[in-house]
């Protein structure tokens, strides 16, 4: 393959899910079918090559993100006969380890969403959607399960029109569905799809009489999507010439729409049972983009309010985005690169404009899971890991010295649980601060601190499970024995009222001295703000170059918070006035001085208690209905709604994270283990003042 036509035959795809719809099944099965593998191995067995961490197979459930490689031709469509070379990232469907699908949507093009055909749109589907539309990924996706029972096509299809917002368009129909299902109906090409046998096997037919007066109304409605973004389409279709309409009209019609993210195709299939697969493969090569197809990724020059583009090119300045890095023992910190542009080699010297200093590579690599296979250099478009990159984190950008660029970095994830962890010895201290400086390299959503009244250290995470997996590894994988809390939630503070708050900081020592005087607006600022920082200020009371340390000195106070090492949250602070001293007002002053006054416009404005609300949603048999409900409501819980999907129900809550402690486990408990249940972050909300009281009672 040329180095100009290697770019156009590269995926980079990622696939998304809710827990439990398939997601590593189905990567399992496309290494299979592309010859990476030469046997399927299973997640219940745990011998599944993406999930390869104890933890993962111990649970059965992915964890981290897993990367590997691929080559398809395929078989239809303006690609047939083409290679083309796929980069799969196999992210993780439970919503304490959303971090991972964060930082794979950030470098992917494009997505695989898998939906289970019985259930639909599933709450975690509904955030991992929602993070692909963030960064503007496009989508396909595929009703996975078709043979389970339950399983429904036009279900599926609707859900994803009203829960996601989007506009699906099927491109197969399924023959029949449960255990009846066999086949599939291709509406671009009109054939049907008959599967055989249990290797994937399958031949394709003419359309019967019967099937085809039900496959016309489907691709007529196929037909009116395609005619909305492509001109050709239209014309035929406007002018009622339907028959007119190609196979190679609608594919391209297909792509544009998906490329644009107006339209997502939607395929079928079992994963299991390996039926769907070589056309889900071909969609992905048909549908989806390549690096080339997408706009040129942008970043800002450091120091400069200028913002340059970097195109997918491989004799462009070398610009990469290191998304995530994973620890071995063997050869040290491994950093994923995706590289947007550019060629990187071994001994390449690049610039971290984050840090501003200057790393070599040591040694590229393409990865396979946990397996890695060395490379001589790698192009714009790949992702790959990279060896010698000693002070990089998650979301810096590596780039030529001569062009200097920052690319956007990844969300900020707030943590809803956390834990106390104490080593049971001197000894074992120095492991265990070893163990979680590189676990918190590895993971941005894992927070530590310290508890400002014990001493013991602080880990706060996304949830019990991301929590239990930590302290596992760190038992496991780093040998630390340790004393584990049980967990607890990780609230916040706010403030309640609005003041203006003045502080002097002055500081003679007999050597120079510190000065520094700032007047404060303070007050709440919207949920989800953060800190709100504006420079009010007239007349050149403070110099504009000491405004970045006062904002600094605030930003570190919120962190630590005013009462109990909570932190405050979503407070807005307008500089309005000051003063300076000739000699001795530095940045240092001007952040102590910041850091002082929002402390004490804190006290004086009196803090709120927020404690994170999570959204439930459960589904249930109706005979178990009325429990589910009254122990919801027992758990301060507020239904939001309720909705019947065949022989179940589907309850969807609001519900406190104070109160989720065992929910699931107790759930089944209560419905024999017919019921389940899946929550993310809904939003932080005032804890009751009687609720807030007996807390505050229970520390005295």
């Amino acid at each position: 393959m040329s180095r100009s036509t290697r770019i156009e035959r590269y995926r980079n795809i990622g696939i998304m899910a809710h827990i439990d719809a398939g997601k590593t099944t189905l990567t399992e099965r496309v290494l299979f079918f592309t010859g990476r593998i030469h046997a399927t191995g299973e997640v219940h067995t745990g011998s599944t090559e993406m999930d390869w961490m104890p933890q993962e197979k111990k649970r059965g459930i992915t964890i981290t993100s897993a990367a590997t490689t691929a080559f398809w031709t395929p078989t239809q469509g303006s690609a047939a006969g083409t290679p083309h070379r796929i980069n799969i990232l196999d992210t993780p469907g439970h919503v304490d380890f959303t971090i991972e699908v964060e930082r794979s949507l950030r470098v992917l093009d494009g997505a695989v969403a898998v939906f289970d055909a019985s259930q639909g749109v599933e709450p975690q589907s509904e955030a991992v959607w929602r993070q692909a539309d963030r960064y503007g990924v496009p989508r396909i996706a595929f009703l996975n399960k078709m043979d389970k029972v339950g399983a429904d096509f036009d279900m599926s299809v609707a859900s994803i029109e009203e829960r996601l917002g989007a506009r699906p368009v099927a491109v197969q129909l399924p023959l029949g569905e449960g255990s009846d299902f066999r086949g599939l109906v291709d509406l671009v090409r009109m054939r049907t799809v008959l599967f055989e046998g249990e290797e994937g096997q399958y031949r394709e037919e003419p359309l019967t009489a019967a099937l085809r007066e039900q496959a016309e109304v489907f691709r007529q409605r196929l037909i009116e999507a395609c005619a909305d973004v492509d001109a050709t389409v239209l014309e035929k279709f406007v002018e009622g010439r339907l028959d007119d309409i190609t196979a190679e009209d609608l594919e391209r019609a297909l792509r544009a729409g998906t490329l644009t993210r107006k339209l997502v195709p939607v395929l079928c299939g079992s994963a299991f049972k390996k039926k769907g697969v070589q056309m889900l493969l071909d969609a992905i090569i048909n549908y989806l983009p390549a690096p080339s197809d997408l706009p040129a990724v942008e970043g800002c020059v450091p120091g400069r309010d200028e913002r340059v583009s970097r195109p997918a090119s491989d004799a462009g300045p070398p610009c990469a985005l290191a998304f995530k890095l994973m620890s071995d023992k063997a050869v040290g910190s491994i950093v994923f690169l995706r590289v947007y542009s550019g060629t990187l080699r071994a001994g390449t010297v690049l610039l971290n404009p984050v840090t501003g200093k200057r790393e070599r590579v040591g040694r590229l690599m393409f990865m396979h899971a946990n397996r890695r296979e060395e490379v001589a250099e790698v192009g714009a478009g790949d992702i790959c890991a990279a060896l010698g990159l000693k002070g990089v984190r998650t979301g810096d950008t590596l780039c030529a010295p001569a062009a200097p660029v920052v690319l956007e970095s990844l969300g900020v994830m707030e943590p809803v649980v956390q834990l106390a962890v104490e080593a049971r010895s001197p000894a074992e201290l120095t492991k265990l601060e070893d163990g979680l400086h590189r676990l918190a390299a590895e993971d941005p959503s894992l927070r530590v601190g310290v508890d400002p009244e014990s001493g013991q250290v602080l880990l706060s995470g996304m949830g019990e499970l991301h929590l239990e997996v930590v302290v596992d590894r760190l038992l496991t994988e780093y040998g630390v024995e340790a004393r584990v809390g049980q967990p607890k939630v990780a609230y916040r503070d706010t403030l309640r009222r609005k003041v203006r708050q003045e502080y002097r900081h002055v500081r003679q020592t007999g050597g120079p001295g510190q000065y520094a005087h700032v007047v404060l607006a303070v007050g709440p600022a919207p949920r989800g703000t953060g800190l709100v920082f504006v420079d009010d200020t007239r007349g050149g009371s403070i110099p504009r170059e000491l405004v970045p340390a006062i904002e600094k000195g605030v930003a570190g106070a919120m962190e630590r918070g005013v009462r109990d090492g909570i932190p405050l949250v979503d407070v807005e602070v307008r500089l309005v006035d000051g003063s300076t001293h000739v000699k001795d007002s530095t940045p240092q002053a001007f952040s102590m001085a910041g850091s002082l006054a929002l402390q004490e416009a804190a006290r004086s404005a009196g803090v709120l208690a927020l404690e994170p609300v999570m959204e439930v949603e459960v589904t249930t048999p109706e005979e178990y209905l009325g429990d589910v409900l009254g122990d919801l409501a027992a758990r301060r819980g507020r239904v939001q709604g309720m909705e019947a999907r065949g022989p179940v129900r589907i309850v969807s809550a609001r519900v406190p994270m104070a109160s989720l402690f065992g929910y699931v486990t107790s759930l089944r408990g209560r419905t024999q283990g017919r019921a389940q249940a899946s929550m993310r972050l809904g939003s932080y909300e005032p804890v009751p003042e009687s609720l807030h009281a007996a807390q505050a009672e229970a520390r005295v």
